[in-house]
C-alpha cells in the first residue's frame, strides 16, 4: 500500500520539496512501465515511513517530468537520487535492497 508519507515531485514542487529542504531527500526516478522500478516501489513507501520526519522520501515520474529527468541525466530507471541542502549526494541506478537504500540516507543524516 503507498505511503502517504511519500512526496509526488514535479517541477512545480521541486524546489521547495528538495532544493530547500533543510533535511535530506530520497528521490525515486521511475516509471510506470518500468519492471524494476514497480518492485522498488514497495521498499520506496516503506522508507517514507521509516524515515519519516528526518529525511523526506519522494517519486518522480520522468515520463511526466521530462524537463527534471533531463536537468538531472536519468538515463535508465529507476534512478535513486539523495539530495542534501540542494545537491546530489549520493546516487544509485536499479533496484537495491531497503538495506543499501536506508544506509544512503543514515550516511547522509
Amino acid at each position: 500500500m503507498a505511503s502517504k508519507n511519500v512526496l509526488t515531485i514535479t517541477k512545480d514542487n521541486f524546489d521547495q520539496e528538495v532544493r530547500n529542504s533543510d533535511i535530506p531527500v530520497l528521490v525515486d526516478f521511475w516509471a510506470a512501465w518500468c519492471g524494476p522500478c514497480r518492485m522498488v516501489a514497495p521498499i520506496i513507501d516503506e522508507l517514507a515511513d521509516d524515515f519519516n520526519g528526518r529525511a523526506k522520501v519522494g517519486k518522480l515520474n520522468v515520463d511526466e517530468q521530462r524537463e527534471l529527468a533531463a536537468e538531472f541525466r536519468v538515463m535508465s530507471i529507476p534512478t535513486i537520487m539523495l539530495f542534501k541542502n540542494g545537491e546530489i549526494v549520493d546516487k544509485v541506478v536499479g533496484a537495491r535492497s531497503k538495506a543499501d537504500f536506508a544506509a544512503m540516507i543514515e550516511r547522509n543524516l
